[in-house]
């Protein structure tokens, strides 16, 4: 009898999953929807009756987990990098020419071009055909784990259609989106209930897959397409982009119907021009086209830049425009202390939202832009994302008013403002003192590389610094048991850890304090080269510039910001009032000759070790004498360099300077 109904609950979960695979993949229906909702229904009073037969793939489990706090991390095994973007034939044609001459020969080369999605990119994984993971893309390395998110979104499989070619783990990445027609139905209901509607599809579809409540983004009419899958010529037979996809299609997999293969970049073109004539008739929004290069061989000849494949580009549709009037400009204080310059608008309508702000970017552009108080403008959302100034439109002799100058002091503290030469941006000086980069200065005060402060995560900092507990980095050292259990989601047992985490960071190091204080460009390198260089806080405090330039991985740049950020009685008072609150640490000592087997080197760590994080390999190093610095020199004896390195390797080629491997590290540190 069990096995009869467990081999009736295998049937039923096989052809549902049959259906959803026809219904979202092939988009071919195979059955009405109330024959699948009556399957589904089977299947549900089935499992109820039978609760020990029901498994994480089945079709009725996808929603089900209890809302959580906040998203945990989530390491990208391959980045998800960013594209470059073209704008006009001759941009694109100039992207082809770049990529025979990287490959040095003059071949006919065909793409794989796609409609550019305006969705939230996210990353799946599935071992041996399960959905385990999903994660946004974050910066690039790390996102937030969005599983229980994903998994409620209907045209994902759960678990993969069985195939020859399907391997044991399997990275896929897509793009989440909301279709126009679910949107406008979302928003429809929205209004006859009297609640918030959406403005535009790409903030619904980011905003639902953010919901702490799974049950919540389930609601949401979210769909997907995939694009790529890391690494997938090495777990399959393909070798092109194009097949690529036809196969996660094979395994169950969404691919937007309209990706296309073309040849050349003219091929491109057409492409572009055909979609753009389709582009208010299809379901979903879009901002462009993305072209990669379909042989996948050539792909990985082809390599990275940056943060962007070489082999893949974004032809971006043409902005969205508008004109309005320009009531004031004001300077905005962002959380680094740079402060920008926007335009405050007459409201207007632009690429589907309503703009009263528009970024002047630096006061260079102020100032070639000539924009000014009641002057006519024209409004672009830059990439359909970012509102931007483009220029003023103005009548011969029109009368207007004063240029905008930059202010002296922060509008935000008081503080000087400082420029650097051969910079566009204008700073605050203040740094930990001023309150619009407070919230930031309390979160790299706190974070793993600086005071390593245990969860103290960002929205605690968000709620601590708006509920006025704290409003500057030492503050945090005097938080009272009661204050921090008033909090939302926050108990006894989470208050007193986070109290504990707090008095554990008291005992640290010279440069993890040095990198805690947020000086601009001073990174973990140049924080560790300050500790080592003075023996103690009252010396470095009296450094001039002469002095800190002494210093390998300080440059005049680097030393006028540490001059300036010291040069500030705030910035002195908040150190002080960290010393006076029991922050300390040890003296490094001195490296005897049998431990300096490495002195007199200097290294560049680049890229993501494996079996060492980054920290602790300097730290390594370091302890057998060597220097470690975070520009390549010369004076550099070699690059170690992990997984997707950066552009110090390219560095590293053109001067010269030897490339080592975790490998060649593990070797070093063992002599």
């Amino acid at each position: 009898m069990a096995t009869s109904i467990s081999n009736k609950i295998k049937k039923l979960r096989e052809e549902i999953q049959q259906h959803n695979y026809s219904y979202y993949v092939l988009d071919e229906p195979a059955i009405p929807d109330v024959e699948y909702d009556k399957l589904m229904r089977s299947l549900q009073e089935l499992e109820e009756a039978n609760p020990n037969l029901i498994t994480a793939d089945s079709p009725t489990q996808r929603v089900g987990a209890k809302p959580i706090d906040s998203f945990p991390p989530a390491k990208h095994e391959v980045p998800m990098l960013s594209l470059g973007n073209v704008f006009d034939e001759a941009e694109l044609e100039a992207f082809e020419i770049r990529i025979k001459d990287r490959l040095k020969r003059d071949i006919n080369i065909d793409y794989t071009a796609e409609p550019k999605l305006d969705g939230l990119a996210v990353s799946l994984i599935y071992e041996k055909g399960m959905l385990v993971r999903g994660a946004t893309r974050g910066d690039g390395a790390t996102g937030e784990d969005i599983t229980e998110n994903i998994r409620t979104i209907k045209s994902i499989p759960l678990k993969l259609r069985k195939h020859k070619s399907l391997p044991k783990k399997l990275e896929v990445r897509g793009e989440v989106f909301m279709s126009k027609k679910g949107f406008d139905k979302m928003n429809a209901a929205a209004r006859k209930k009297g609640e918030k509607t959406f403005v535009n599809p790409r903030n619904a579809a980011a905003g639902s897959l953010r919901q702490l409540d799974p049950r919540n983004t389930a609601k949401r009419p979210l769909d997907i397409y995939f694009y790529s899958a890391t690494k997938i010529e090495e777990l399959t037979n393909v070798t092109t982009q194009y097949e690529s996809l036809q196969l996660l299609k094979e395994f169950g997999l969404k691919v937007c119907p309209e990706a296309k293969l073309v040849p050349g970049y003219r091929g491109c073109l057409s492409f572009y021009s055909e979609i753009s004539k389709q582009r208010d008739k299809l379901d979903y929004e879009m901002d462009g086209v993305v072209y990669k290069v379909n042989d996948l061989a050539l792909q990985n000849e082809l390599g990275f830049v940056s943060r962007a494949p070489r082999w893949a580009v974004a032809h971006k549709f043409p902005a969205q425009e508008a004109i309005t009037v320009v009531e004031r400009i004001e300077f905005q204080v962002g959380r680094t202390g740079a402060l920008t310059p926007v335009a405050k608008l007459e409201p207007v309508f632009v690429g589907g939202v309503t703009v009263s702000n528009a970024t002047l970017h630096n006061m260079d552009e102020v100032q070639r832009k000539d924009v000014r108080q009641g002057d006519k403008v024209i409004i672009r959302r830059a990439g359909d994302v970012i509102p931007e100034v483009v220029k003023t439109v103005l009548k011969p002799g029109e009368k207007r008013s004063k240029s905008v100058q930059a202010p002296e002091v922060c509008p935000e503290c008081g503080s000087d403002v400082v420029r650097i030469e051969d910079e566009a941006v204008i700073r605050c000086s203040a740094g930990l003192y001023c309150p619009a980069q407070r919230k930031g200065a309390i979160k790299h005060f706190a974070s793993r590389t600086a005071m390593d402060i245990e969860g103290l995560g960002d929205k605690l900092v968000d709620q601590l610094v708006d509920e006025q507990l704290i409003s500057s980095v030492q503050d945090l050292f005097y938080l009272q048991k009661d204050e921090i259990c008033a909090l939302e989601r926050m108990g006894e047992k989470s208050a007193s850890n986070l109290l504990a985490a707090i008095e554990a960071s008291k005992q640290t190091s010279f440069e993890r304090f040095i990198y805690s204080l947020g000086i601009r460009e001073v990174g973990v390198a140049t924080a560790s080269a300050l500790a080592d260089y003075f023996p103690d806080l009252k010396t470095l405090l009296k450094a001039d510039i002469e002095q800190l330039q002494n210093i390998d991985d300080v440059g005049p740049v680097v030393a006028d910001n540490i001059t300036s950020f010291i040069a500030q009685m705030h910035n002195r008072e908040v150190i002080e009032a960290l010393v006076e609150a029991g922050v300390r640490w040890k003296n490094k000592p001195k490296i005897t000759n049998k431990k300096a087997s490495l002195a007199g080197n200097t290294y560049v760590l680049t890229g993501t070790l494996e079996q060492l994080t980054r920290t602790s390999a300097s730290e390594k190093l370091k302890q057998l004498g060597a220097k470690v610095t975070s520009s390549v020199s010369k004076k550099t004896t070699a690059v170690i360099a992990g997984a997707n390195p950066g552009s110090k390797i390219t560095k590293a080629e053109a001067l010269g300077v030897k490339v080592l491997n975790e490998k060649d590290l593990l070797k070093l540190l063992k002599t």
